[in-house]
């Protein structure tokens, strides 16, 4: 599997903390590699397409964000490019940093880049932008069901993108890393 994140810190921080994990690391079938360069959406997205091209690489995923208010160029183009290609992607709307909050409690109410950088920041207690994803690996399923429940009203509401604010795509990630149970049953 090779990852493609568009951040150069939090999102490799927690896919490093995921490769960490006793049972990833057991899982031989299983070899992440993180791409070393990030870019917009649509730049990660082709650099997947090309890379899955390989006979030798199963999987490939583009881990990236929307952003609000101004969102990020071409997220369609992306998203099209990535489904004809075979790239599987977890998209965050507004941003990764959602997800970390996610982590420690639910959120439901539309926000903006700025202030989900801000509340990630308070909950967790970091300065910079890198995490340790230590911390957040126990409380992954916790997110993981809460990104699920997110996904579920939108669906329900039939809030379509990038309206779907607040969302994250990283529990389906989750998935692929993990396995079976990493989405929830009513996911």
């Amino acid at each position: 599997m090779v990852v493609f994140c568009e951040g150069r810190n939090s999102e490799p921080d927690y896919v490093n903390g995921l490769k960490r994990l006793p049972h990833v690391i057991r899982n031989t079938a299983l070899n992440i590699e993180i791409h070393p360069k990030q870019g917009t959406p649509l730049t990660l997205v082709r650099m997947a397409a090309e890379r899955f091209k390989d006979p030798e690489v199963d999987e490939c995923w583009c881990l990236f964000d929307v952003e609000w208010p101004k969102h990020h160029p071409h997220l369609a183009e992306a998203i099209d490019l990535a489904k004809r290609a075979g790239v599987r992607f977890a998209v965050s709307n507004p941003c990764f940093e959602l997800w970390l909050m996610l982590h420690h409690a639910d959120h439901t109410q539309f926000l903006d880049t700025a202030r989900a950088e801000s509340e990630s920041r308070r909950l967790d207690g970091r300065k910079g932008k890198s995490i340790d994803a230590a911390a957040y690996m126990p409380l992954r399923k916790a997110a993981a069901e809460r990104a699920a429940r997110l996904e579920k009203r939108h669906l329900r509401d039939r809030t379509t993108f990038p309206g779907d604010n607040p969302s994250s795509g990283m529990f389906r990630f989750l998935d692929a890393v993990e396995g079976d149970g990493a989405i929830p049953a009513d996911g």
